[in-house]
């Protein structure tokens, strides 16, 4: 494994022994200036020395020039230009204001100054995703400023590694820090730095990283299995030792030239996998792992055979990374095989050139830049694709319009995990594990995904909708006309995982023509209504609640996505007093009306109340209160002619519904299907998903003309619950319709 960490030489005193130091670095790096090192090392420990003189250091216990040297060490390992490494020496200095970015220009020149002040604007992803609420008027800036970051790592992948160093030299020290800073900085490293490593193919600091944000994170775990660890080391050392010696031995036969050694062991890793799979740690394959090291491409196959013919390999534990790599670079074989005394073995096999890769990813290219024919330095085509993941979101960030959303989809496209299918021509595309054939046609382009009305996987139709898995081959299936569907918005519906496809079909929405948005905003809103049992409202009752002058203008901000129908509903539906409801919309389930836990209700204080038969209201209708003789308040919709009937004057309440609540209330579903196999089985298997519970069921089937009238009771605690659930169903095969009806109908 590579070395991560150098440790600076020090003086008695534990002082900084500088000029040893430097011989070091001089002895890693011999093509460097060590003057220029020299001054920028002098220009920090300077600035600090005055910085604690005048009282003004930045972050307690830390020295902003060990640091740097820090970082430097790292970034040698990654083999960062001269350039870069004052860059990393310098950084904490002007984050912490000891010295100005214009002093580092006149000194070093504007390269390092760029590249230390695209290291400070990346914050901007950090300060977005931990930032509990944004600040008025600072959205765009924050916008803004993650726009030009993006901007500065697609122009110089040096800035992404210089914050790499960074943030791996933070979380190091923070084993003193108090427990709410350890779990920020665990949080940031994990969920951005980790990946963003992943993604550069840095893999040595990748597993770095997760593991040191894991033992923050999950510290029962991370010690339990650390001491499992430990508990069998030297058993398992023991056991590496006759493995290697063994395949060391069939190699020489075969006049193979390799390098065998155990690999190291990443606790996040064996804890993932312990989870995933839902195994105990003695069944993790890679606990004992062998790597080896072979000269050339073939090399790499002949040892595969020579280890299975030794060893019967485990099924479906082959991955052949070399012939199809992974989407960030990395090549390998692994195998996994019931090895010596049946303990289960991970062996990866992999040339040298291929490890190099794997442990320094994107910098394993730097020195191989060719010299093209105008004689200016060319990027190898291995450099280029480990960045384009970057420049594909700069292909699509102008179209996002909320901060959170660029970086939601900054962490997306860097996700550790990863699954990996094919186009019908055979190209790789890596995408995120959920991914559906909607996710894929909009990766592959724009138009495609706009386009789209169906998808083969494997060479069979598909749902749109179909969680995609990798190897699966897959077919988009597009119309002539570009018509993405408005459901496929709908979070619940589970078309789209990614904030890429998400943005395109927003933004395509967004940019019909008014007249196109209201006719299309009208079909959703009275969609809702039926839904819910209220088509027969006028809607132009929701115009003056939700404050629109028309209701094609309130029709328009639907079909263009600024605001949904639903929503529109729930809100009316709290505000409307004289309207809700003419119809009979229920009947209690038990002779007496159902009693209702005080916590469903606010307003109602110590009183018993009931819910009344006669409307039966249920959360999300607007309600009030009739108190009786005897203190009970019977609870109505606050359109019901029953409870305005009689003597009620001094006896209304006015209540509303305690959102926390988890009452249920019984509602009646009527679903019009074509009859088909198996469709019972499915409607059944929503309410499963919604975790909704059915009281009662009764089927009709019409032989003459294959259909069926199905008549459900459920219980729902909103009327949120109740749309996602009818919606749910008609996106089932054969059903015509579901929705809301009478319950004593």
């Amino acid at each position: 494994m590579v070395r991560v960490r150098q440790e600076q030489p020090l003086h008695f005193d534990g002082s900084i022994d500088l000029e040893l130091w430097l011989c070091q670095l001089n002895e890693r790096v011999p093509q460097v200036n060590l003057a220029r090192v020299r001054s920028a090392c002098d220009l920090s420990q300077q600035a600090e020395e005055k910085a604690i003189a005048t009282n003004s250091i930045w972050r307690e216990g830390q020295s902003s020039f060990k640091i740097g040297l820090e970082m430097c060490d790292i970034l040698t390992e990654l083999r960062v230009d001269e350039d870069g490494l004052i860059a990393a020496i310098v950084y904490r200095a002007v984050r912490e204001n000891q010295i100005t970015l214009n002093h580092v220009r006149n000194m070093f020149g504007a390269e390092v100054a760029t590249l230390v002040d695209g290291v400070l604007r990346m914050a901007a992803i950090s300060d977005i995703q931990f930032k509990q609420k944004s600040v008025l008027g600072k959205q765009s800036d924050q916008l803004e400023q993650a726009k030009r970051m993006l901007v500065a790592l697609v122009d110089d992948v040096r800035v992404a590694l210089i914050k790499l160093a960074e943030r791996t030299c933070a979380i190091r020290s923070i084993a003193k820090s108090n427990r709410k800073r350890q779990l920020k900085l665990a949080r940031e490293v994990f969920d951005i730095y980790a990946p963003l490593a992943h993604r550069l193919g840095i893999g040595h600091l990748k597993w770095e990283l997760e593991d040191i944000a894991f033992r923050y994170l999950e510290p029962d775990a991370y010690m339990r299995i650390a001491g499992l660890l430990d508990e069998k080391r030297t058993a398992r050392q023991e056991y590496i030792t006759r493995v290697i010696d063994t395949l060391q031995n069939k190699l020489k036969m075969i006049k193979i030239e390799a390098e065998l050694e155990g690999r190291a062991k990443h606790i996040y890793s064996i804890w993932r996998k312990m989870r995933s799979k839902s195994i105990a740690f003695s069944e993790v394959y890679d606990v004992r792992a062998v790597r080896i090291l072979v000269t050339d491409e073939s090399d790499c196959y002949r040892v595969l055979g020579v280890v299975h013919n030794l060893w019967r390999n485990i099924p479906h534990e082959f991955d052949d990374y070399v012939a199809v790599p992974k989407e960030n670079g990395y090549r390998s074989l692994h195998t996994a095989v019931f090895g010596p005394q049946g303990q289960v073995l991970e062996i990866q096999i992999r040339t040298h050139e291929m490890h190099e890769e794997a442990e320094f990813g994107v910098c394993s290219h730097w020195q191989y830049k060719s010299i093209d024919g105008e004689g200016e330095e060319e990027e190898p085509k291995a450099y280029q694709d480990r960045i384009s993941w970057l420049r594909q979101i700069l292909d699509w960030q102008e179209e996002m319009g909320d901060v959170s959303d660029l970086a939601k989809a900054v962490l997306d496209e860097a996700s550790l995990d990863r699954i990996y299918v094919y186009t019908p021509d055979g190209h790789v595309i890596d995408m995120m594990p959920g991914a559906t054939p909607v996710d894929f046609a909009y990766r592959v382009h724009t138009e495609v995904g706009h386009k789209c009305r169906g998808a083969k996987v494997n060479g069979r139709v598909v749902a749109l909708n179909s969680p995609l898995r990798s190897g699966d081959q897959i077919e988009i299936i597009t119309g002539d006309e570009a018509e993405p569907r408005r459901d496929w918005l709908h979070e619940h519906l589970g078309y789209i995982t990614t904030s890429r496809a998400r943005t395109k079909i927003q933004s395509w929405f967004g940019n019909r023509t008014k007249r196109k948005n209201a006719a299309e905003g009208e079909k959703l809103l009275l969609a809702e209504l039926r839904y819910l049992g209220f088509e027969e409202i006028d809607p132009e009752l929701l115009i003056p609640v939700l404050g629109y002058q028309k209701l094609a203008d309130l029709c328009a901000a639907i079909g263009s996505g600024d605001i949904n129908a639903f929503d529109v509903i729930d809100a009316a539906s709290l505000q409307l007093e004289s309207y809700w409801m003419d119809r009979q919309l229920g009947f209690p389930f038990r002779d007496e009306p159902t009693a209702v836990e005080a916590s469903a209700l606010l307003g109602v204080g110590e009183l018993h109340h009931r819910m009344s038969s006669c409307c039966n209201p249920v959360p999300g209708d607007a309600i009030v209160g009739i108190i009786d003789d005897d203190n009970v308040i019977h609870v109505h919709g606050q359109g019901c002619l029953q409870a305005l009937q009689g003597d009620s004057y001094g006896r209304l309440m006015r209540l509303d519904w305690n959102k926390q609540s988890k009452q249920a209330f019984p509602v009646r579903v009527n679903v019009e299907a074509y009859d088909r196999f198996g469709l019972l089985h499915e409607i059944t298997g929503v309410f499963v998903d919604q975790q909704s519970n059915v009281l009662e069921m009764k089927s009709v089937t019409d032989k003459h003309n294959n259909r069926v009238d199905l008549t459900m009771i459920m219980e729902i605690t909103s009327l949120n619950e109740l749309v996602r659930t009818l919606e749910k169903i008609e996106q089932l095969a054969n059903v015509i319709s579901a929705r809301r009806v009478a319950l004593n109908s």
